[in-house]
């Protein structure tokens, strides 16, 4: 049901070995070493103590070890301000890969979550605007933002983006 062995790709991650996160941790290097090989489940306790030292929660520690597979998702279409977007969601991440002809303009600020916000230009010319600035980007360039500003996406001739709004974290 759950594979801990996701330990041991953490703990080689933050250059560590079993000894190491053993001390820093306080966990015994036995119970470490049977978790990695899956010989034993995890006390809460333990996951709380290895994941301090690791720079994730426990919680993230058992979701890893949970769902070790893919998650599979069919893109949806809509249109907004003349863009035409198609978009895949997840928990964390919001995609949208979005097409316009020159003139189409976007601003729904009302829809975001307190995301941060990155738009890649694949291809053409866009302008963007936030509250305090202006910026033109052309194909290859992008611009990250926090999402819960007022912004603009304006096409100066036909283009392509890609928008990424990734989660902030809200861990403590």
């Amino acid at each position: 049901m759950f594979d801990f062995s996701v330990v041991r790709e953490l703990r080689k991650r933050e250059g560590m070995n079993i000894a190491e996160l053993s001390q820093r941790s306080g966990v015994s290097t036995a119970v470490i070493s049977k978790l990695e090989r899956n010989q034993t489940q995890a006390e809460l306790e333990t996951l709380f103590k290895l994941s301090r030292v690791l720079g994730i929660s426990a919680t993230d520690i058992v979701a890893l070890a949970e769902s070790r597979s893919a998650h599979k998702e069919h893109a949806s279409r809509h249109n907004a301000g003349g863009f035409t977007f198609q978009e895949i969601r997840y928990a964390n991440i919001r995609c949208l890969s979005g097409k316009a002809p020159a003139g189409a303009r976007v601003s729904r600020p009302e829809i975001h979550r307190d995301d941060y916000e990155l738009c890649w230009v694949l291809r053409g010319h866009v302008r963007f605007t936030l509250p305090n600035e202006t910026h033109e980007l052309s194909a290859g360039e992008a611009i990250q933002f926090d999402a819960v500003l007022e912004h603009t996406y304006e096409a100066l001739e036909d283009c392509e983006i890609l928008i990424l709004h990734l989660r902030k974290e809200k861990r403590f």
